[in-house]
């Protein structure tokens, strides 16, 4: 078939994202709810790559800068489909001190944690007591 080699990759690639009505793009910035034994529910990016809250920030404010991000990378999405437990105005974007952008549930900020292989893990809840996964229905947690 000749189609390759007279249209451009770029043009193809234009055309099934149109053709597939936009959604894969869409897809990659939905937020799920996931349930594990030992953890309960608890929010994921699209990849099922488990989200974080960090207990020293608050409302609008990441406390975590440095060295802190490199083991807690940052989440950040222009837009964020909501899941389950979830409502698009849960969902924001702050500008943190060091110039980027990141993404926030209920206002606080979400990370990624670096220790986490594979989707699903959840193995950055408790850290230091002050790193959790994010009950959607329970959050922000009383403190």
């Amino acid at each position: 078939m000749r189609l390759g080699r007279m249209v451009p990759v770029g043009m193809i690639a234009v055309f099934v994202f149109l053709a597939m009505g936009g959604s894969a793009l869409a897809m990659d910035h939905a937020v799920k709810k996931m349930t594990k034994d030992g953890v309960g529910s608890y929010l994921t990016d699209a990849k099922g790559r488990t989200l974080y809250w960090f207990k020293k920030d608050s409302p609008g404010k990441s406390a975590c800068a440095g060295p802190c991000v490199e083991k807690w990378p940052l989440y950040y999405r222009e837009k964020v489909e909501a899941g389950d437990g979830t409502k698009e105005g849960d969902f924001g974007t702050i500008t943190r001190e060091d110039g980027k952008k990141q993404t926030t549930f209920r206002g606080y900020p979400l990370y990624y944690w670096a220790g986490d292989k594979a989707p699903g893990d959840t193995t950055g809840q408790g850290v230091n007591n002050v790193w959790y996964v994010v009950d959607p229905a329970s959050f922000p947690p009383k403190m």
